[in-house]
């Protein structure tokens, strides 16, 4: 089975407003439209593509540990600590709803954000060896 699947190639975040959400993760995160009607947009970065999804009221991607914490469902990499940092520092100065920059007792270190609807991301300063082999970094 190993090498049958071979990436993500989409992931579905559920938004309220499509128009006003495709426009955030454009101007907040760098996201490039693809496609945009009023159910859904198609927007990439990342190296992937995100698919805004018209969903119901109160709707988000997160989900509930044993515990009742709240969780993300997805991490992004970015190449090192400093990094991290710098783009800690941009999303507040842009606004955006971030947590502080943690130790989880793993490599690198991380913060948690979220968009305009509560979909709760995470950010690993650590990029994958695969991707940093594939990409030259």
């Amino acid at each position: 089975m190993k090498g049958k699947i071979l990436r993500v190639g989409t992931t579905y975040i559920p938004v309220r407003n499509i128009e006003r959400s495709s426009s955030w993760y454009i101007s907040k995160l760098g996201a490039e439209l693809s496609y945009k009607d009023e159910d859904k947009a198609i927007l990439n970065f990342a190296n992937q593509s995100f698919f805004l999804v018209r969903a119901k009221e109160n709707e988000t991607a997160n989900f509930y540990d044993y515990q009742g914490q709240e969780r993300f469902s997805l991490t992004f990499e970015v190449n090192g600590l400093s990094a991290l940092e710098e783009l800690h520092r941009e999303f507040l100065k842009s606004q955006i709803k971030v947590g502080d920059i943690e130790d989880r007792g793993h490599a690198g270190k991380n913060f948690v954000f979220s968009d305009l609807d509560g979909n709760l991301f995470d950010v690993w300063s650590e990029l994958s060896p695969e991707f940093k082999g594939k990409f030259h970094i």
